[in-house]
């Protein structure tokens, strides 16, 4: 006969049992963190320039790389506001043309001809939204994804990266 069939169980302490299981989540996160950075320093990284237009006050996205075409095709038309339909405004639609460059068919502007020679180098982001009409929260918003500097920023995760 055993002895050890016979000795009481030892039920762990809550402290014990969360030390124990937290230690392994972590050396499974380590693990799996260790095994991130293998395969990311196996494979070679094609960008080794990043540069980041950030143009506060600059030219509008519309006139220059996200062309509004039913925007345009309202151009000067009043618009309902949506505070108060009563109260209309004029559609700006952009007044310069479009045209679709390289391989991906990027549209950019006729302002910027030159640039559009370089289409298919570039990546142009076009799902950025905020529901939160001030420029400057929404600028952090655009930057780091919060409307406060809780989080990094792109430049931070671009450096990251490369």
């Amino acid at each position: 006969m055993n002895t050890h069939d016979h000795q009481p169980r030892r039920h762990a302490s809550r402290r014990q049992w969360l030390a124990r299981t937290g230690f392994g989540l972590g050396g499974l996160a380590l693990a799996s963190l260790f095994a991130d950075e293998a395969r990311a320093a196996d494979s070679k990284a094609r960008a080794k320039r990043v540069i980041h237009l950030f143009l506060e006050g600059g030219a509008s996205q519309m006139d220059l790389f996200d062309p509004k075409p039913k925007l345009t095709a309202q151009d000067g038309k009043p618009i309902p506001s949506p505070d108060d339909p009563k109260n209309t405004k004029p559609a700006f639609g952009s007044p310069f043309r479009f045209a679709k460059h390289g391989q991906s068919g990027l549209e950019v502007s006729e302002l910027l001809p030159h640039l559009a020679k370089h289409a298919d180098d570039l990546c142009v982001v076009r799902a950025v939204h905020t529901d939160d009409p001030a420029h400057d929260s929404a600028m952090l918003v655009m930057n780091c994804g919060h409307a406060r500097f809780a989080r990094p920023a792109v430049g931070s995760w671009v450096g990251y990266g490369l």
